[in-house]
């Protein structure tokens, strides 16, 4: 399947809403939140994935922003949601910019659709500056309640993930390619139901109250294993020098 308007109409973005205060809304604001404490004001951000440019466009207030979509559709329609960002379509595994280009590099989502996802983390590792950071989403294999889920769990549900890993081995790509992780953690349980018989809509609140509360005041506090997805900022070490990927 191929990253178009199609997929963009059938999967992750079908089941949002993009208005403002939304589940998808407040879920920009976290990692938007994440770019701003963690990265450099000013510096240079790119988002590897940019969908429909509702993140990045968080952050041009911010940051000199640049967002990078595989799919020509989606990079059009982003267009008519962001201001100043340069757009560019290019894959994630062969980034068309320099070494030691960017501050921040978000990628939200984007790694476990790759099928060579190390080689993404490596260029992403190529194009940060020294003490640059990285914020990667992605999900996770680990989570506590995804036994409950079986073969229904989110994260098999899209066929086009087709690089689903444990937190571990994302984590020694992430080091491989001269990144440190700063913070590991979780975003909570969304994914209901996971119990039968009790309405979806008071699991949401029972099971989803604490993802809420992290999403929402910007603070970190759940575990890895305590959500669907596994996310991770990550710092470049200084004295790391990846070349670009052959």
């Amino acid at each position: 399947m191929s990253f178009d308007e199609k997929y963009f109409s059938t999967h992750t973005y079908a089941n949002v809403s993009f208005a403002k205060y939304s589940q998808y809304w407040w879920s920009n604001r976290f990692f938007a939140t994440l770019a701003r404490r963690y990265g450099r004001a000013g510096s240079r951000l790119l988002e590897i994935g940019l969908g429909l440019g509702h993140l990045v466009g968080q952050l041009e207030d911010s940051f000199e922003t640049y967002g990078l979509d595989l799919n020509h559709w989606a990079v059009a329609q982003s267009k008519s949601v962001v201001k100043r960002t340069s757009l560019e379509t290019a894959s994630a595994q062969d980034l068309p910019y320099a070494d030691a280009a960017f501050g921040v590099v978000i990628i939200k989502h984007i790694v476990e659709h790759l099928p060579d996802p190390a080689r993404a983390i490596r260029e992403i590792g190529r194009i940060l500056e020294p003490d640059g950071i990285l914020i990667l989403a992605t999900p996770n294999l680990d989570g506590l309640l995804k036994p409950l889920k079986g073969e229904n769990w989110i994260g098999y549900q899209d066929p086009t993930h087709i690089s689903l890993k444990h937190p571990a081995e994302w984590l020694s790509f992430i080091e491989d390619a001269g990144m440190k992780p700063l913070k590991v953690f979780a975003d909570g349980f969304w994914n209901v139901p996971y119990v039968p018989l009790i309405p979806a809509s008071i699991q949401k609140l029972f099971f989803g109250s604490l993802g809420g509360i992290q999403a929402i005041t910007g603070f970190i506090f759940l575990p890895m294993r305590w959500g669907e997805s596994v996310l991770v900022v990550a710092r470049k070490t200084a004295a790391h020098k990846t070349k670009k990927t052959d």
